[in-house]
């Protein structure tokens, strides 16, 4: 159990008040007494670990209820600075997201709190589905008939990583023009605007193959095609390797375009400035990044980083979080 607690300064020399004295930030002095409804704008393959994250804080706040909305990551965040929409807490997968297009105007702040792992997915009724594994996966895709997918870069990023895995894997297994092959072998009905809309095309047995993350196929019950770590953007020793890989996406401003270029998967996650309930956001965020959320996080095959990281330095964070991050 955690047990999350306020603490407040007290000016040297100065008597404890028995009056209840005002805190810098906008907390309840019992976090048993958090009412309201948490809105959580999200990363589409945060959709399982999440409904386990809010149901264990609700079991600790009975008053407190959430309202969650998946997409892709990108399009998570445009929700604020496009659209002009209100959420407590944006969590993406990909913690750079957060820094192109919601700080400095939209939020203060960014925590880097899981890791993830590109797999390829499918079924028993995927064609060649015994034959393929991690050296020949790509001719397996490029085979006749073969219908694979992946996301849309510009929404979401699991599909910008779909193509920097075709990038690097034209560089780790030496074959020119990979790349331009499976990208002329996916037509635009095999990209969807987020990851997960192509596991029900996988289980009716309309894909035959899809690119995901590794947690998203195991909290679905996929079989999936384990990539080599040259290119499947888990490790941080293969840093220097994925930033080979560049794709363009669409900007900030609209017409204007951002190269993502290839690192290690890493979560995300903020409390917008226009968040309604900034109190109960700060609430559920430490209780992610603490003990009992990244023990979820690991149950639902999603590695926590541990200790959190502060992206934009821990300078920038609410008081109550600069403890639990590095």
């Amino acid at each position: 159990m955690i047990i999350l607690t306020l603490v407040l300064p007290l000016a040297s020399g100065c008597k404890p008040s028995p009056t209840p004295l005002p805190t810098p930030e906008p907390f309840p002095t019992s976090e048993s007494s958090l009412n309201g409804t948490i809105i959580i704008f999200h990363a589409g393959s945060l959709t399982v670990p999440l409904k386990a994250l809010t149901e264990a804080f609700q079991a600790k706040h009975p008053g407190v209820t959430f309202q969650t909305e998946a997409s892709g990551s990108r399009t998570a965040a445009r929700k604020i600075s496009e659209l002009g929409r209100e959420a407590d807490i944006i969590m993406s997968a990909d913690y750079t997201v957060i820094n192109e297009l919601l700080i400095p105007e939209f939020a203060d702040w960014n925590i880097s709190f899981a890791r993830n792992t590109m797999v390829i997915a499918y079924t028993d009724k995927s064609k060649y589905a015994d034959e393929i594994n991690a050296d020949n996966w790509y001719e397996i895709l490029l085979r006749d008939g073969v219908v694979y997918g992946h996301s849309d870069p510009d929404a979401d990023p699991c599909g910008y990583r779909t193509l920097m895995v075709w990038r690097l894997a034209e560089k780790y297994y030496n074959v020119p023009g990979l790349y331009q092959k499976l990208d002329e072998h996916c037509p635009p009905e095999n990209v969807r605007p987020k990851s997960v809309e192509l596991i029900a095309l996988l289980e009716s047995g309309d894909m035959d193959y899809a690119f995901e993350y590794r947690s998203v196929a195991v909290q679905h019950g996929l079989k999936f095609v384990e990539l080599p770590e040259e290119i499947n953007l888990c490790c941080t020793e293969h840093a220097d390797f994925y930033k080979q890989a560049r794709v363009e996406v669409s900007g900030k401003e609209p017409g204007t375009t951002i190269t993502k270029v290839g690192k290690p998967i890493i979560y995300g996650v903020t409390i917008p400035k226009n968040a309604p309930h900034p109190e109960l956001a700060l609430g559920f965020v430490k209780f992610l990044l603490g003990p009992e959320g990244q023990a979820i996080m690991e149950k639902m095959g999603q590695p926590p980083i541990m200790p959190p990281i502060a992206s934009t330095g821990k300078e920038n964070l609410p008081a109550s979080l600069q403890a639990l991050v590095k």
